[in-house]
């Protein structure tokens, strides 16, 4: 395909910084604590927890898993193995996030007796979904951007834009206008827990 780069494709990287940069904000947040020897912002970190749920399980895993790898399963049969254990992490990954939310809840309500457990819970569970990202955007959108055509890429871009991630570092107008709804206050809560330079976005207002 030539021209401009597709939007699903934007979507997808821009999902996926947002992500990223959360997620390795994640440990670090603890590991600051853990010097301090303080207890973290636990409804920060239930509302991070929550984002993830949310928005990249919910919506972004399964457009992947049912529009674009099935399209690219179809034009490079090479690839379906490894398509085959994306699909799994997709599939694994409610499940995965729902124990690390208990696991915080046991870290909430019982303090340091469950800390370390927490910690490296989260620790494997950032390894891996990081792990997850990097193999989809080093093999499967660079394969996706070379044998999808034209008609590929429309019907995946209509889908990709119906529901827009809202932490993927938009201006503060459009982010404010997103998060009037019933989320405004979790992820005003995300944002706020988020340090200076690894922040997604300006801080929104109170």
């Amino acid at each position: 395909m030539t021209g401009l780069k597709p939007l699903t494709l934007r979507i997808i990287r821009d999902e996926h910084a947002a992500l990223a940069a959360m997620l390795r904000t994640l440990p670090l947040l603890l590991a600051e604590h853990r010097r301090a020897g303080t207890l973290p912002d636990f409804a920060a970190l239930r509302a991070m927890l929550f984002y993830v749920d949310e928005f990249p399980e919910r919506l972004h895993h399964p457009k992947e898993s049912e529009l674009l790898f099935p399209k690219l399963r179809a034009r490079a049969p090479a690839m379906r193995e490894l398509l085959d254990k994306l699909d799994e992490d997709h599939a694994r990954g409610e499940r995965a996030i729902r124990d690390l939310e208990h696991s915080l809840l046991g870290f909430e309500m019982l303090g340091d007796a469950r800390r370390a457990a927490f910690e490296q819970q989260a620790e494997r569970y950032v390894h891996l979904y990081l792990q997850h990202m990097d193999i989809e955007e080093r093999e499967i959108l660079p394969a996706a951007m070379q044998l999808f055509s034209e008609e590929d890429w429309q019907d995946l871009d209509q889908a990709f834009a119906e529901n827009k991630d809202p932490l993927t570092g938009r201006h503060l107008g459009q982010l404010q206008a997103e998060l009037d709804g019933p989320y405004h206050a979790v992820f005003q809560r995300v944002l706020n827990a988020l340090p200076e330079p690894l922040g997604l976005a300006p801080r929104l207002p109170g």
